[in-house]
């Protein structure tokens, strides 16, 4: 099969990926203070609906520990498997964390609402990484 059985828009398809799904790197979380940023609601419901968050900050150096839970500076860093990158950057930011990503080899990336960079989520789907743009 090609590659682009891995990009998913199919919503059984996406259903079936978060039921697969426990252990999630936020990348581009934001600090509590700013916790009417969608960076910071949306990885507070995943974990209150019972998801592990892992938060990977891109700023604020001084964050230690974000939604009660341990701060790592690069997806690399975090000890064990990720089920899914969830990210919160800017599509032309993305590019910046390609190595990283490929190198922890998580099951999933999702991009959310309003985030799409094809070229990136190619390289992903091409390593066996199953992808989510844009929702």
């Amino acid at each position: 099969m090609s590659w682009q059985k891995n990009l998913l828009s199919d919503l059984e398809e996406i259903r079936n990926l978060i039921r697969q799904t426990k252990r999630i790197a936020v990348l581009g979380i934001k600090t509590d203070a700013q916790a009417d940023q969608p960076s910071v609601y949306v990885p507070m419901y995943l974990k209150k609906t019972g998801f592990e968050i892992i938060p990977v900050p891109v700023y604020y150096p001084e964050a230690t520990v974000i939604l009660g839970e341990t701060v790592y500076r690069r997806l690399i860093d975090i000890p064990g498997d990720i089920d899914m990158v969830d990210v919160f950057r800017r599509p032309n930011d993305i590019n910046g964390h390609i190595e990283d990503i490929l190198a922890k080899k998580p099951k999933s990336i999702w991009f959310q609402s309003g985030i799409r960079n094809d070229t990136a989520a190619e390289i992903f789907a091409k390593a066996g990484i199953k992808v989510v743009q844009d929702r």
